[in-house]
């Protein structure tokens, strides 16, 4: 286990730590957690790496001082989400516990974490490098707008004084960096390093393969500039050899530096072939972790997502281009949780940030490799995709017939338009897969994320048309009586999208094709940072099109948006309901 405090160093008989790092999470040891992922991968080659996870800001700051200095220098993130996202609502009001933390109390860590943090050790150690990292500086590392203040906000490379910024997955980047600094590289050979990003004094570099953005100062004066940089920027973001990205702001400019290649199956083993406990650090012992409850017997399969939802964050952060695992390193790791307490052989998350979507991707790479589309699948999939889940049958198969394991559930989201259009299923593997899903995998009711029902909503989320989502209910209703089962579906849905009316949620709420179903999965839009929705919601623009959207921002009106998810269906009940 990594040392927590100066005593537990002691105990390992360290004289030196290589890397501290600083996070806003309690501390778990599972490879869901981004800290424990860099922090094993870092001890894999050799380097002491040591924890402080959520330090008290508000006293004398005897938790940044209590290890003292690392010889190579700190790292920081505010948790596995943005401390924004983790303390308020929708609406703006404090949330009264927080899941990352023992017991689920509020209030270990401060707003803009990583700002915070990162502040602190500048002013302790001046001299110490300071990589920022995870969720909330990936997604903070560009001009955003941050919908608590209600503004734009610098890269949070300006505004935390950080030295470097690591953003997506960060394994090969770490390592290289850890390198970088014990070897001695001058800074501008730091500054080469793939996905990474730093601020700097000074007229910006030009060339081939550099992308320039307008000024931060020129977005905060046009809310048309802003959409067109992060069109820009998101585009950059789902290509597979995107550009150098550089933004003036103040008297310098932030430079993004492109990322690595997608992880070819052997390294992505690797990131896992690391001995991770799977368990909360002892200095919790007696405490309840809520998050960990969710994620303990959970296996992650792969990593990326090219659904390309404009509310969503993942491909910003892990890459539109699937990187799977191969089944022997999956299966591994499931021989691996029968040895931990409590297992009692149900796996309760065999997935990713979208479940079917493992081996996936483009038959042609080299189409790929010139694919500047955001998504996959919307406005339909690309005629260049592989969408055959055998594989993943085979997967799935092979962990259920291992000895021990009774149940491997999908908790994390699928795409239905995967396996099925409007006409039907897509390809051999798609029937069978609905099928299984439903009856093997599915504990109590199978969640789905239609998000709307009307189309020209869908379209501001790039979601498919609904009559997609009726057609997958007719057939989940057929494998569900045919095998005489009770499962239920469930279905997620969002209010106050941006394109969103009011007229619209009186047409969902409606809605036949909704008739006897569950309602409790809703929410009310939240713009979190890069996200083209969010790019909707402040600017007013689509940055697809460049035209104006409607946008709901007035409270009262967004409250009521809401409410009719929980209004009754005026339609009467019909012997037959036609979807």
């Amino acid at each position: 286990m990594f040392p927590t405090s100066k005593k537990e160093v002691e105990a390992l008989g360290w004289d030196y730590i290589d890397v501290i790092m600083f996070t806003g999470d309690a501390f778990i040891d599972h490879p869901s957690f981004g800290t424990a992922v860099i922090s094993r991968w870092l001890q894999k080659f050799g380097y002491r790496v040591a924890v402080v996870p959520q330090p008290n800001w508000r006293d004398d700051l005897r938790d940044f001082r209590k290890l003292g200095a690392p010889r190579l220098f700190f790292g920081v993130n505010s948790g596995a989400m943005d401390s924004m996202v983790n303390h308020y609502t929708a609406a703006k009001r404090l949330r009264h516990d927080d899941a990352y933390t023992p017991d689920g109390k509020a209030g270990a860590r401060p707003d803009y974490a990583v700002t915070v943090y990162t502040k602190i050790l500048k002013e302790l150690y001046p001299d110490i490098p300071v990589i920022i990292g995870g969720i909330e500086s990936s997604l903070r590392r560009l001009t955003h707008y941050d919908y608590w203040q209600d503004k734009l906000f610098p890269s949070i490379l300006v505004s935390s004084g950080a030295d470097y910024l690591c953003y997506g997955m960060g394994e090969r980047t770490m390592l290289e960096f850890t390198k970088g600094i014990e070897n001695g590289w001058s800074i501008h050979k730091m500054r080469q390093i793939p996905q990474i990003g730093f601020y700097s004094k000074g007229t910006p570099p030009t060339g081939d393969n550099i992308l320039h953005l307008h000024s931060f100062e020129e977005c905060q004066a046009s809310k048309k500039a802003f959409a067109e940089n992060f069109h820009q920027i998101e585009t950059h973001a789902n290509m597979l050899t995107p550009s150098t990205i550089i933004e003036a702001c103040g008297n310098g400019y932030v430079q993004i530096n492109p990322t690595w290649p997608p992880a070819t199956q052997e390294e992505m083993d690797s990131f896992w072939d690391v001995p991770y406990t799977k368990l909360p650090h002892p200095r919790y012992k007696g405490k309840r972790i809520p998050a960990y409850d969710m994620i303990k017997f959970s296996i992650n399969t792969h990593r990326g997502c090219f659904g390309g939802c404009n509310f969503c964050t993942i491909a910003a952060h892990q890459g539109k281009f699937i990187q799977s695992r191969s089944e022997e390193s999956i299966l591994k790791e499931v021989r691996g949780l029968l040895g931990l307490p409590g297992f009692a052989g149900n796996i309760s998350d065999l997935g990713a940030p979208t479940a079917n979507m493992y081996g996936m991707g483009g038959r042609n790479k080299e189409l790929c490799a010139i694919c500047r589309r955001k998504s996959c699948l919307f406005p339909a999939p690309c005629k260049n995709l592989d969408r055959d889940h055998t594989r993943l049958l085979n997967l799935y198969h092979r962990v259920d017939s291992t000895k021990g394991i009774n149940h491997s559930y999908i908790g994390s989201g699928i795409r239905y338009d995967l396996f099925l259009s409007e006409e039907g299923y897509v390809d051999n593997s798609s029937k069978p897969y609905l099928k299984e899903l439903i009856l093997d995998h599915t504990s109590g009711r199978l969640k789905v994320a239609p998000e709307h029902t009307q189309d020209s909503v869908l379209y501001y989320m790039a979601k498919p048309s609904f009559r997609l989502f009726e057609r997958l209910r007719r057939e989940f209703d057929a494998i569900t009586a045919k095998a005489g089962r009770k499962t239920g579906i469930v279905p997620y849905f969002i209010s106050s999208h941006p394109g969103c009316t009011m007229h619209d949620m009186e047409q969902l709420a409606r809605h036949p094709a909704l008739k006897g179903l569950y309602m409790d999965q809703v929410q009310d839009f939240t713009p979190t940072p890069m996200t083209t929705s969010s790019v909707m919601y402040y600017s007013g623009f689509d940055p697809r099109t460049m035209k104006p959207v409607f946008t709901e921002h007035n409270p009262d009106k967004k409250r009521l948006q809401k409410s009719y998810f929980f209004k009754k269906n005026d339609y009467p009940a019909k012997k037959t309901q036609k979807y």
